[in-house]
C-alpha cells in the first residue's frame, strides 16, 4: 500500500513542481511539507524570484556563488535621487545598513528567506530608504506583506555594473580603521575565494578554490531548452571551454542553471573571455536547432540531468 501511494504521489506532482516527500527549494534541509508546503510553513515559493531583471543572472550570481562583489542599483520613482549598493555579504549577513550619508547598503546573502526573495529585497529596501541617516543595520522581523513590492518593482532598468572584490574591504573603505567592522572583516576575509567575473559573456565567473578553478556560468535560457543544447554540444565535443577543462554539471538556483566547468591549474580568467564568446555562439546555435535528439544525444541529456545540484 505504501508503494502505491508513493506512486500516486510522483504521478500527481507536475513537472517542474516539487513533491511534498522532496526537498523544499527554499534551501531549509526539510521536506517541501514539512516546510513551504505545510500550513503555515510559509508564503509560496517562488521559483524565479528575479525574472524580468535585466541583471537576472548576475544577482543570482552574487547571492549564491560570488563572495565579494557589489553594483549601484539605480532606482526609479520617487526613490530616484537615493544611491543604492547592492552587496553579496553585509557584515553579520545584515538584510541592509543605512550609512551615516544615508547611502543604503542591501544585502544578497541573508539569513532570512520568506519563499520570495525578490519581495523580501523590496521589504528590506522599503524600510531602508525609510530609516533615518546613521540608522545602521534594517531587515525583517516578519514576513513581507504578500502584495508589497518586489525588487523588480523598485529598480530602474539597465544592467548593473557589477565590481568583484578580492575580499570585503569595501565595508570599511569610507570608515576609520578602530570601527567595531574591522573584526567582522577579519573573520570574513577567510571565505572569500578568489574570484572574477568575465566581461565578454554575462554572468560568467571564474574562481578559485583551494588548488582548483572553476569557470560557473549563471544562464537564463529555460531548462529544458539549456539541457537540450548542452546535450548536442557534448556530443559533439564543443562543451569544451578550453583545452583540457572538463563540463563536470550544474548548479541550479532560483530557477535557472549554472553550467560548472573544471579548469587546468593557472588558467586564470583572461584565457576564458575569448574562448567563453566561442563557446556562447556555439551554445546559440543549438539552443536554435529545433532537431530531434538522436539516441546518443538524449543519453548525454539524462547524463547532464543527474548532475544537477538544487542551490535554492
Amino acid at each position: 500500500m505504501a508503494k502505491k501511494n508513493r506512486t500516486k504521489t510522483a504521478a500527481e506532482t507536475p513537472a517542474g513542481e516539487v513533491g511534498p516527500r522532496q526537498p523544499c527549494p527554499c534551501g531549509s534541509g526539510k521536506r517541501y511539507k514539512a516546510c513551504h508546503g505545510a500550513p503555515g510553513g510559509g508564503q509560496v515559493f517562488v521559483k524565479r524570484p528575479f525574472e524580468g531583471l535585466p541583471s537576472e543572472c548576475d544577482i543570482v550570481a552574487l547571492r549564491e556563488l560570488v563572495p565579494a562583489a557589489t553594483a549601484p542599483l539605480p532606482l526609479h520613482g520617487e526613490h530616484a535621487d537615493r544611491v543604492v549598493k547592492l552587496c553579496t555579504l553585509l557584515p553579520m549577513a545584515a538584510p541592509a545598513l543605512v550609512r551615516d550619508s544615508g547611502e543604503i547598503w542591501l544585502g544578497l546573502q541573508v539569513q532570512h528567506n520568506f519563499g520570495d526573495p525578490a519581495r523580501d529585497l523590496g521589504a528590506v529596501l522599503l524600510e531602508a530608504l525609510a530609516a533615518e541617516p546613521g540608522a545602521g543595520m534594517v531587515g525583517l522581523t516578519a514576513p513581507p506583506a504578500a502584495d508589497g513590492p518586489r525588487l523588480q518593482d523598485l529598480v530602474a532598468d539597465g544592467d548593473l555594473a557589477v565590481e568583484v572584490h578580492e575580499g570585503f574591504d569595501y565595508w570599511v573603505a569610507d570608515m576609520d580603521a578602530s570601527s567595531e567592522l574591522a573584526q567582522a572583516l577579519e573573520q570574513a576575509e577567510g571565505a572569500a575565494a578568489p574570484t572574477a567575473r568575465l566581461t565578454s559573456v554575462t554572468a560568467a565567473y571564474w574562481t578559485r578554490m583551494g588548488a582548483k578553478e572553476h569557470l560557473r556560468w549563471v544562464m537564463p535560457e529555460p531548462e529544458d531548452a539549456l539541457l537540450d543544447a548542452l546535450a548536442r554540444l557534448h556530443v559533439s565535443g564543443d562543451d569544451v571551454i578550453v583545452p583540457d577543462a572538463r563540463f563536470v554539471g550544474m548548479f541550479r538556483a532560483h530557477g535557472l542553471l549554472t553550467p560548472v566547468w573544471d579548469l587546468p591549474v593557472g588558467t586564470g580568467p583572461e584565457p576564458l573571455e575569448e574562448a567563453a564568446t566561442a563557446f556562447k555562439a556555439k551554445l546559440d546555435a543549438a539552443l536554435a536547432d529545433a532537431s530531434e535528439l538522436t539516441t546518443e544525444q538524449r543519453s548525454a541529456r539524462n547524463g547532464l540531468a543527474n548532475r544537477q545540484v538544487t542551490i535554492r
